[in-house]
């Protein structure tokens, strides 16, 4: 099928099944959103945009096959999308230097395909910061990890455990799961027989959620704190109000966030949406903040090709709900926040330093 060349057609490549499948409402709304607002300011390139979901939940050998399928026959301009990155390593080969792909995910960090621009942040930005707020703020000193299975809390912690290292920091062990599963006996004997006041969690979607509701059974609460990075509010909701006291969480968007930007976001979700829209969250909103950048990273270029984006990317920056965010390298800059749980919401206390 040969591409409408009347409008851009982009791959919204985000998790409709799996244990991140619970962000997938999220990151469709926020995508619908963004190419309302983009085609109301004139399209990309004066050509109304179209988004076609792929479902990121899917086996990797599926998904692979259907991105390089779209690509191939030229159905598709552009790939945008909130996925884990053991799905973003089976795209790259496929998209790397052919069309832009815009990967909203916070991540492990070290992407360098030709043509992969990161909206989410990495360990640096997001993850070290906020773990020297904890110490300076909470005397949270000593710390273990958990996590799924797969690359980004695999090498997460790699560079965790290094950084702690070199700062003064104490790690006292780690322990993994398989996507998916939900014997959590292992990290939680790790958790509770160790010296640990703090923990890190690395785990997804459903995944998270259940083991916060392990993690309170257990008793754990009571004198752990735990940092959780791939969590929004859906998660706070599948968790339960009574198993999230003492968490925290650090990134580039909140709902709860008191600024011009994110307040008109929230506004217009609810009333495009309803008040049975999916909850509004960072994982959603990425897609939104990917969707303005594929935009605006065409617009400077004048161009879809990567080999034209590749020479403008640095001078590229866009307003959003995050307030304005600058491209450097091929990475956005914005700032980030740390926040903790409150009655199912999340209470913004911070802005972090890098």
């Amino acid at each position: 099928m040969e591409r409408n060349r009347d409008a851009v057609d982009i791959a919204l490549v985000v998790p409709l099944s799996g244990p991140a499948g619970i962000f997938g409402p999220s990151c469709e709304v926020s995508a619908e959103l963004a190419v309302a607002d983009i085609n109301g300011a004139g399209g990309i390139l004066d050509r109304p945009v179209r988004v076609h979901p792929v479902d990121a939940g899917a086996p990797l050998w599926a998904l692979s096959a259907q991105v390089r399928r779209l690509i191939d026959t030229g159905r598709i301009d552009a790939v945008v999308g909130w996925h884990l990155s053991n799905a973003r390593q089976v795209i790259t080969p496929h998209t790397a230097g052919r069309v832009p792909y815009v990967y909203t995910t916070f991540y492990e960090g070290g992407e360098n395909n030709a043509g992969v621009y990161m909206v989410g942040e990495t360990p640096q930005q997001q993850l070290f910061p906020a773990l020297q707020w904890l110490r300076s703020n909470r005397d949270i000193q000593r710390w273990c990890i958990v996590g799924n299975d797969y690359i980004w809390p695999r090498q997460t912690a790699a560079v965790t455990r290094d950084y702690m290292r070199a700062n003064g920091l104490d790690f006292v062990g780690d322990s993994f799961v398989p996507l998916g599963a939900r014997d959590f006996r292992k990290p939680l004997q790790l958790i509770g027989s160790s010296a640990a006041d703090g923990v890190l969690v690395l785990m997804v979607g459903t995944d998270n959620a259940a083991f916060n509701r392990a993690f309170a059974r257990a008793g754990l609460q009571e004198n752990k704190i735990r940092l959780s990075l791939m969590i929004g509010e859906d998660v706070l909701s599948a968790s339960g109000a009574d198993c999230t006291r003492g968490l925290y969480t650090a990134c580039g968007y909140f709902e709860s966030l008191v600024t011009p930007e994110s307040m008109g976001f929230g506004s217009r979700y609810e009333q495009r949406f309803g008040e049975a829209a999916p909850a509004l969250n960072n994982i959603g909103e990425s897609c939104y903040e990917g969707l303005l950048l594929l935009s605006a990273l065409a617009g400077a270029a004048g161009s879809l090709q990567v080999r034209a984006i590749d020479q403008v990317r640095s001078t590229v920056s866009y307003q959003g709900p995050r307030g304005e965010v600058a491209m450097r390298g091929t990475h956005t800059h914005q700032p980030v926040f740390l926040a903790d749980a409150a009655d199912m919401e999340f209470r913004v206390i911070d802005q972090l330093s890098a």
